[in-house]
């Protein structure tokens, strides 16, 4: 079977114009096609009047190494990989060590304990926040009540903070052994739309994430896997080897329990700023790292629709537009797109009280008014937060308390209009644009909780994206803060082994360690670790064939 790339077809084809193209293509005849499969279909949206779909499709012919040898230049042209998965080791019958642990029942760790799970080593999950449904409920009590629950809400809880977003399934990341198809497989498997597996940027959205991770679980336990949530990690218990080393040997939890553990998975997510204290305290290795300031901003979706689309707006094939932008500032900053979640909402994300945190949610359909995106301006350690590796987290909840002062107090957030924002006045009512975040946003001026940097980058590039974009930079378009999460700003450093630096059986995972950004890379990270953990406890002196 051969895999045919960049396959362009205008917008109104039919259902036969896709053979028709691969025979002309390829130059072959009708009968020469056995099978034919849709692996990948995105749209190349650069002419509005024009738009066309892009296919990637494998093809299964009668003459195939004759047209591999016709086409071996050809880079669209290529046999089919392989891109099945396979178990790099599994439980011995008589395994009678320590239980591996993870820590946190996000993306990462999700996909982490379910693969372990496969393999037959009956992992423990350690999740501070509740079960999904329960979590989903005190989610909601911040954003309709304004009651916060500081371990049940965006942040923690089952899913992880992905529960609560757009549900983006795809990656920028180098996947060689194809593992982002074995995340999206298992996605599938636990009730995720089909075409998450087709779709050049596929999907999933927060009601159906809710019952994935739920599903996920089930299969987890049934493998013999056990969750214990709203269980906190208060301490690392780490023994010095007679060799100098330092090595993991157990877990002390909020429930007053010391649980032994010599082979623990670190999958926190970027909001668990305490566990990142503790790490500190106990002398596991922690650097700072960059990540992103900013604001969300809001349009209707419509307007992001004709501005993308133009006469094709409205297509059902094409759905709600996005976009990504970006621009360098001359103060030497950049100023970028961040999360863009069509057709959805802005949304409470803090987990700490006394802070305002904002985020982007939007469910499967994509069929809410507005369209959002962060806005946000690169933020790093040596220019912004310099002399400690925990610095970032202090700079973050420095503007997450100014923007919960500038919202009035109640975890409603400081919003401003576009217009107002670049003549420097503070806003006093709402115009064409009505922002979805609740509880609600204050209109005041947004220089009293970012950076004057900040302010002045992003009022650089608003009327640069408003070229790339017609009515990005609308007056009454409107800004609600502070978008602070964006990344961990720490990275818990690990070595090839995937183990901490300095702390043998602690396995830093996903966003929160600083190796992951968005669902689909935090989860195949998680395979990864899990499978380095594995062939620890196997006593495999390999480490998977993968980038470290």
């Amino acid at each position: 079977m051969l895999r045919l790339s960049d396959l362009a077809l205008p917008l109104d084809h039919g259902p036969a114009d896709l053979e028709q193209a691969v025979i002309a293509r390829l130059g072959v005849e009708p009968g020469d096609i056995e099978r034919l499969a849709v692996v990948r279909r995105g749209n190349d949206a650069r002419r509005k009047t024009a738009i066309k779909l892009v296919y990637s499709l494998d093809v299964q012919l009668r003459n195939e190494a004759e047209v591999l040898a016709r086409f071996a230049e050809d880079q669209h042209v290529r046999p089919t990989p392989d891109t099945s998965y396979r178990f790099v080791a599994r439980a011995p019958e008589d395994y009678a060590g320590l239980r591996p642990v993870v820590i946190g029942a996000g993306p990462c760790g999700l996909l982490a304990a379910l693969v372990l799970a496969q393999m037959g080593f009956r992992p423990i999950i350690i999740e501070r926040g509740k079960a999904v449904r329960e979590r989903t409920k005190d989610t909601w009590g911040l954003w309709r009540r304004s009651v916060l629950d500081p371990e049940s809400n965006v942040q923690f809880g089952e899913g992880g903070a992905g529960t609560f977003s757009d549900g983006k399934l795809y990656s920028r990341i180098k996947d060689p052994r194809h593992l982002g198809r074995k995340v999206l497989t298992e996605f599938v498997k636990a009730g995720a739309p089909e075409d998450i597996l087709t779709e050049a940027h596929p999907h999933i959205g927060t009601f159906r994430l809710v019952t994935m991770v739920m599903s996920i679980r089930e299969t987890i336990e049934k493998l013999g896997g056990e969750y214990r949530f709203q269980t906190r990690v208060e301490d690392f218990e780490i023994e010095q080897e007679a060799g100098g080393g330092r090595r993991l040997t157990g877990l002390h939890l909020s429930t007053g329990e010391f649980l032994p553990a010599s082979h623990v998975i670190m999958a926190v997510g970027h909001s668990a700023r305490d566990t990142f204290q503790v790490l500190y305290d106990r002398g596991v290795h922690v650097e700072a790292k960059p990540f992103a300031l900013g604001v969300r901003i809001e349009h209707p979706q419509s307007w992001i629709d004709n501005a993308r689309y133009g006469p094709n707006a409205g297509n059902s094939i094409l759905g709600p537009a996005a976009y990504s932008i970006s621009h360098k500032c001359a103060n030497g900053r950049v100023v970028y797109s961040f999360c863009m979640c069509p057709g959805g909402r802005v949304v409470a994300a803090t987990s700490e009280e006394g802070r305002v945190v904002t985020n982007g949610m939007s469910q499967y359909s994509r069929a809410e008014f507005n369209a959002n995106s962060g806005l946000v301006v690169d933020i790093t350690p040596e220019r912004d937060y310099p002399g400690h590796p925990l610095a970032g987290i202090a700079f973050q909840r420095k503007f997450e308390e100014l923007a919960f002062k500038a919202g009035g107090a109640n975890y409603k957030a400081p919003g401003q209009k576009l217009g107002d924002f670049l003549a420097g006045r503070a806003s006093s009512e709402f115009g064409a644009v009505i922002p979805s975040y609740q509880p609600g946003v204050h209109l005041t001026d947004l220089r009293e909780c970012l950076p004057d940097f900040v302010i002045d980058a992003i009022r650089e590039a608003l009327p640069v994206f408003g070229r790339q974009v017609p009515g990005y930079d609308h007056s009454d378009v409107v800004m609600t803060g502070v978008e602070t999460r964006t990344s961990s700003p720490v990275r818990i450093t690990r070595g090839r082994d995937f183990q901490s630096l300095n702390t043998c059986g602690l396995y830093p995972a996903g966003e929160g360690a600083g190796y992951a950004g968005g669902i689909l890379s935090a989860a195949v990270d998680g395979i990864r670790v899990a499978e380095a953990l594995a062939l620890e406890l196997v006593s495999c002196d390999r480490v998977p064939d993968i980038p470290s």
